[in-house]
């Protein structure tokens, strides 16, 4: 079976425990913890994944770290996958596990690039715009192109909102050319 599809299912397994639980929201903060935490020390990953680590010493290295600080709920999870040989799907299942979630409760994510960045009422208005469009809430995630002449490009998964000024400057040349004008 592929990597993806035991992560997947173990992803699945993790959001439906935690929902049938009514604990979604604290296990969500622990698996958002441990994603930052995997991807800020990548020698963690290493170890956690190396087949010459024997599974104490990775039970007792995730205690170590995590214990205090996640529910009984995740813990249990985590010694699951070490007594199961998959904890090199960590880091793959807490990523599935945080898209599993956000498809759970209608949330989607947008990248917004801007040359400047978006006044508060901007944000709402782009927001309110999407939000409408795709029927679902957004989180946005904002980047500032120095690059960018103007407007905006926002990308929700494969589709590319682009309101970029030289996006609307190539549109128009298009409009010219088409309409047999020259611009030179």
């Amino acid at each position: 079976m592929s990597e993806y599809k035991v992560s997947h299912r173990y992803a699945v397994s993790l959001l439906e425990s935690a929902v049938e639980k009514n604990i979604l929201d604290a296990v969500s903060k622990d698996i958002e913890l441990i994603a930052n935490t995997l991807h800020a020390n990548k020698q963690l990953v290493h170890v956690i994944s190396s087949p010459i680590i024997k599974p104490p010493l990775k039970l007792a290295i995730l205690d170590e770290i995590f214990q205090s600080r996640v529910t009984a709920e995740t813990i249990k999870f985590l010694h699951f996958l070490v007594e199961k040989n998959r904890e090199g799907l960590l880091e793959s299942i807490v990523y599935l596990f945080m898209e599993l979630k956000d498809e759970k409760l209608g949330i989607i994510n947008v990248e917004v690039k801007s040359s400047i960045p978006f006044s508060e009422g901007q944000v709402k208005e782009l927001k309110d715009k999407l939000e409408s469009y795709l029927n679902k809430k957004v989180r946005f995630s904002f980047q500032i192109d120095e690059s960018m002449l103007g407007g905006f490009v926002a990308r929700v998964g494969d589709t590319l909102f682009d309101a970029s000024l030289s996006h609307q400057l190539e549109l128009l040349k298009k409009q010219f050319l088409k309409g047999g004008a020259s611009l030179n």
